[in-house]
């Protein structure tokens, strides 16, 4: 493998580097909101509410500027970013005004998005396809004289591939090509990925850091601060049930059964982790398509205090899916571009704060932000 071709370059003709964001499923509600948002930061339009990095822990860490960031990416979707960003003002997830007020950054991010795949009736194998993924990322970073790029997968939830399947799904491709490249990756998705053993060999080998797996921003986040309440006052926790409801890309490609069994693979697994044992109750995800971006989660849980005393707990969680997740994914760029700048490689596990199925580390919230905060301190003192 060859990954020459994305090494470091802290510095070029005087100015500080730039650093490439190169989304998977780029013209996306969660890509969209993040382009817009990092371009509103930057120009003072907007505070950086949701994003951690942008907190006083964080301050001299020696994270890229959101100012240095250069968008691009694949999608398979043709509408261009200034237009998506229009259907999102109109869906209530952007405010108004932002999408004209942005518009030169929009536009400038879409000429960077390259077409996707496979489409229906695509001839081209495994290898041709990740050839030509890594060919776009190549060339993404020699054309904006990037120091480095971060592949960040943020498109629809794919099913699991079948066991004798002997293609790779989509999700994987795409992260082979980022292999290929020398670029960091991270999952915000719950599709594989990196997560199947045809680069396992080539993951370890590359020596990059890579983060996921699925985004944490509703529904778990809420299970990964309630379920460590009850393991802490020792209430036993008899069953924990929930429903989602949501519509938009995401609640389309929930709607298959493989698709929505895994993404509550991750929720469930929180649960397990933290409670030691897997509680009675299932996640059901409903598609409903009028609700567009928002999604509202309910839970209940029933669990058991002193003499046996039966009670329940009920939440309801309700928010814009990709307002929650968009300063998520530009924390997460910055983190592991940082993280590939000082010679990181491998999972970062100190990162699973931000995610429902993480590599390793604590399940509980708390405990994962006490661990991001130490490697805070660790990429503060490679300055």
């Amino acid at each position: 493998m060859n990954n020459d071709g994305n090494a470091s370059k802290p510095r070029t003709g005087g100015q500080t580097a730039r650093t490439g964001v190169w989304f998977v499923g780029a013209r996306g509600s969660v890509a969209t909101t993040a382009v817009a948002g990092c371009a509103a930061v930057t120009a003072g339009l907007h505070r950086p509410t949701g994003m951690v990095t942008e907190t006083p822990p964080f301050d001299g860490t020696g994270l890229p500027s959101l100012s240095s960031l250069v968008f691009g990416g694949h999608d398979t979707a043709h509408s261009p970013l200034p237009k998506r960003a229009d259907q999102l003002t109109d869906a209530g997830v952007l405010p108004h005004g932002l999408a004209a007020a942005v518009h030169a950054e929009l536009r400038s991010a879409d000429e960077e998005i390259r077409p996707g795949g496979p489409l229906p009736g695509d001839t081209r194998g495994d290898e041709e396809l990740i050839a030509d993924f890594a060919a776009d990322l190549t060339s993404f970073r020699v054309r904006n004289a990037l120091a480095r790029v971060v592949v960040v997968n943020v498109s629809s939830t794919e099913p699991p591939p079948a066991p004798e399947d002997p293609r790779l799904p989509p999700s994987s491709l795409y992260a082979a090509a980022a292999l290929r490249t020398g670029c960091p990756y991270v999952n915000f998705t719950p599709s594989t990925g990196l997560h199947t053993p045809a680069l396992t060999t080539v993951a370890a080998a590359a020596g990059l850091p890579h983060a996921g797996r699925d985004g944490k921003t509703g529904q778990t986040l809420l299970r990964a601060v309630l379920a460590p309440m009850f393991v802490q006052r020792v209430l036993k926790v008899r069953a924990w049930s929930g429903t989602n409801l949501l519509g938009g890309g995401d609640g389309a490609a929930l709607a298959d059964p493989g698709a929505a069994a895994a993404k509550n693979a991750g929720k469930e697994r929180v649960l397990t982790d933290i409670l030691g044992h897997p509680p009675q109750g299932e996640v059901h995800i409903d598609d409903v398509p009028v609700l567009g971006d928002w999604k509202t989660a309910w839970d209940h849980i029933a669990f058991e205090g002193f003499l046996g005393s039966r009670m329940i707990l009920q939440t309801i969680w309700q928010g814009c899916d990709s307002a929650l997740a968009a300063p998520l994914v530009l924390d997460l760029a910055r983190l592991v571009a940082r993280s590939h700048e000082v010679g990181l490689s491998g999972p970062l596990a100190e990162l699973g704060f931000y995610f429902k199925d993480p590599d390793g580390g604590p399940a509980g919230l708390s405990e994962q932000f006490t661990a991001l905060l130490s490697f805070a301190d660790r990429l503060r003192g490679t300055k």
